[in-house]
């Protein structure tokens, strides 16, 4: 008995409540119209015959009425390359059904490109325009954007003699580029090289990149969509590994070679011919790893005008070898982990393997980083310990100050400064993930290098700009 009567009460209440629900109307009234979140939808760029991320936008009705739409088309039929799904239904020329939106509702449209080749080197704009018919008879339009980029496609290159390749569209490695031995491979100004999450290149022979200060040869991650309206994925490292220079490699030289948001920078491997040069880089950037940026095993390295920066391990990382750094900027403001290294770690052993450092010297550079001590010299001490010889002149070092006669003019890089640490740069853009290490005029950087070393390695800093026109010299690769 109990039952029923709870029963005929549920019963009651749910027709009296359908009796005061009113069925909403979708009358389209002449003056109503939808309500977009976007008037453009601006797309990132896509890798041309690949399908780019999808993206959407929303759609409102704010009206009082539920709203009809009878029709959703591309104008003229022309799609560039565009598909579009509103409300789960795929847009193939027009839709056949109408798609009723709820009074103080929204629907949802999603929208991705897979963009033709074009033939062309350079990045080519894909447009065409949403229609929205209303059963008004009203026509509400949204514009749709995207940019894609012809490449080159080289899968698993073994590079067996001497190889050039010059600047037209971008390289993309499908999985890895191995200049084997005896063979060069040269990149001429301009050159682009792009990597997936897992490649990489390997220099078994020789790796020299002729770039300029106006076109600089580039290797990077190939994804070039955003992940956030201002972090593009090529600010964010990982996105391929980095270059691995192998112990039959010497006589690399990179010129105005920007590395940047792979695994690691470069690599270079146990060399057994610590007095031939493995490598020399000049006006080069490696920026923004996960893993050490400069990492080098009993290897000759000659670096100028170079600045190493932001990576999860050491900006450099030196094992052993004959290593010389002139105005450089190394950079330690990793923003990805707390645990980030050092800008600097130099010794002369790893483990229970002895490394002879023979030379780790640095000349109007500038050390320093989020940390209180960014530069680490580690000795093995005791049985077998071998060489271990450094020197710093005309330098700003962020680290503990100390007395040594292998420290020369250094200015320290310390709190009680007019600004310090990454108060040096005040272009940080830390919101994008935006780096410029050019100099605050209040750095004690300005004026703290050698003329005398400038004149003679590098009278012009890194973005052409004359050193010494005012007669001094600031330390790092960038004037003020």
């Amino acid at each position: 008995m109990r039952n029923r009567l709870i029963y005929i009460i549920v019963v009651f209440f749910a027709i009296l409540l359908a009796a005061c629900v009113e069925e909403e109307k979708f009358e389209t009234a002449a003056g109503d119209r939808l309500t977009f979140s976007v008037d453009t939808l601006k797309m990132d760029t896509a890798i041309a015959g690949t399908n780019s991320v999808t993206r959407r936008f929303t759609i409102y009705n704010n009206n009082s009425d539920g709203i009809s739409i009878t029709n959703v088309a591309f104008l003229n039929g022309i799609t560039d390359g565009f598909s579009a799904i509103v409300d789960g239904t795929h847009v193939d020329g027009n839709i056949p059904v109408s798609i009723d939106c709820r009074s103080k509702d929204s629907l949802l449209a999603f929208v991705q490109i897979t963009p033709a080749e074009s033939g062309q080197d350079d990045k080519v704009l894909h447009e065409a325009v949403l229609v929205f018919t209303l059963a008004n008879g009203v026509s509400q339009t949204v514009v749709l954007q995207a940019y894609s980029q012809d490449v080159i496609w080289l899968k698993d290159i073994h590079v067996q003699s001497d190889m050039t390749l010059s600047a037209q569209r971008p390289y993309l490695i499908r999985d890895s580029l191995t200049i084997e031995n005896g063979a060069t491979l040269t990149l001429e100004a301009g050159v682009r090289l792009m990597f997936p999450a897992n490649a990489f290149m390997r220099v078994k022979g020789r790796l020299v990149t002729n770039g300029t200060l106006d076109k600089p040869v580039v290797l990077r991650g190939d994804r070039m969509d955003y992940m956030f309206e201002d972090q593009p994925y090529d600010r964010i490292s990982e996105q391929w590994q980095g270059i691995i220079i192998a112990p039959s490699s010497f006589g690399n030289n990179l010129c105005y070679c920007d590395i940047h948001s792979g695994s690691y920078g470069i690599l270079c491997e146990k060399s057994d011919k610590i007095e031939e040069e493995k490598l020399r880089m000049e006006n080069c950037i490696i920026h923004n790893v996960s893993g050490n940026g400069l990492e080098a095993y009993n290897a000759k390295l000659f670096i100028g005008n170079t600045q190493i920066s932001n990576a999860g391990g050491n900006c450099v990382c030196l094992y052993g070898g004959d290593n010389e750094f002139v105005h450089c900027t190394i950079a330690q403001f990793y923003p990805f982990s707390g645990l980030r290294g050092e800008a600097l770690y130099y010794t002369n052993h790893k483990n229970k393997d002895n490394y002879n450092l023979l030379n780790a010297k640095f000349s109007n550079c500038i050390i320093t980083g989020y940390s209180d001590n960014e530069i680490s010299g580690e000795q093995l001490e005791g049985y077998g310990k071998g060489a271990f010889n450094y020197y710093f002149q005309n330098c700003l070092l962020n680290t503990g100050e100390v007395v040594d006669e292998n420290l020369i003019n250094i200015l320290w890089d310390k709190p009680s400064n007019k600004v310090s640490r990454a108060g040096n740069f005040p272009n940080f853009n830390l919101d994008a993930l935006s780096y410029d290490f050019s100099l605050d005029s209040l750095s004690v950087a300005i004026g703290a290098g050698d003329p005398t070393i400038t004149q003679l390695y590098y009278p012009l800093d890194r973005r052409g700009k004359n050193r010494l026109e005012d007669g001094k010299s600031d330390a790092g690769c960038y004037e003020h």
